[in-house]
C-alpha cells in the first residue's frame, strides 16, 4: 500500500491563523495522530530492511525508525518565486538554500515527529500536550507541543522536521532522532 501523503485542511501559516482556526488543528492534529502513526508504522514496515519494526513506543525504536526516515528524506528545487518570498521575509541578507523538502518528506517529517511524541509521552512522565497561544511572537505558536521540560515546549513535528532538512544538507543523520529523545529525556531528570 503506498505512503499516504497528509493533507492538513488548514493552510499551516501558525501566525496567521485565527485562535478559532489554531484550536480547530489542534483538534485536528489529535484526531489524525493515532491512524498517522498506523500508517506511518506500515510503511517503515514495507521496507525490505526494517519489516520487523514495530511502534512499540521505545525509545530503541527511535534508532531503525531514523534510518529508515532518513533514506525516505527528498528534496525538490525552489522556484525562482519561492526564493524571491524567502529573502524578502529576511532581515539579514543570508544566503539561501535553493533546494526544498518536498511534500512527502515533509508529510513523513510530520508522521515522525507525531510516533516522536507518542514515545516522550509514554517514557517520560509528566510531559503533556498543549497548545500555546498567548503570544504570535512565539516560535511553537498555535502548534501542539509537549510541555514538562521547565518553560521550554517541545515541537515533536519541528524536531523531525529539522532533522530531515539536516539529513537532506547531509549535516544530520536518521540517529539524531534517538539523539534528540535522549537530550529531552536529560531535560526531564
Amino acid at each position: 500500500m503506498p505512503y499516504a501523503i497528509i493533507q492538513p485542511p488548514f493552510t499551516l501559516k501558525f501566525r496567521e491563523m485565527p485562535k478559532p482556526e489554531l484550536k480547530s488543528y489542534y483538534a485536528w492534529f489529535m484526531q489524525v495522530l493515532p491512524e498517522r502513526v498506523a500508517g506511518l508504522e506500515q510503511a517503515v514496515r514495507e521496507a525490505p530492511s526494517h519489516g520487523a519494526w514495530r511502534a512499540d513506543l521505545t525509545p530503541d525504536s527511535l534508532i531503525p525508525l531514523g534510518e529508515w526516515f532518513a533514506s525516505q528524506v527528498e528534496v525538490r528545487k525552489r522556484t525562482q518565486e519561492e526564493l524571491d518570498e524567502i529573502k524578502a521575509g529576511l532581515t539579514f541578507p543570508i544566503e539561501v538554500s535553493e533546494e526544498e523538502l518536498t511534500n512527502r518528506t515533509f508529510s513523513i517529517a510530520m508522521d515522525v515527529g507525531m510516533y516522536f511524541s507518542q514515545v516522550i509521552l509514554k517514557n517520560l512522565p509528566g510531559t503533556k500536550w498543549d497548545q500555546l497561544l498567548k503570544n504570535r511572537r512565539d516560535a511553537e505558536y498555535g502548534q501542539p507541543v509537549l510541555m514538562g521540560f521547565g518553560v521550554v515546549p517541545l515541537n515533536p513535528v519541528r524536531i523531525a522536521t529539522v532533522i530531515a532538512y539536516g539529513i537532506s544538507s547531509h549535516t544530520k543523520t536518521g540517529a539524531n532522532l534517538r539523539a534528540a529523545y535522549d537530550t529531552w529525556a536529560r531535560m526531564k531528570s
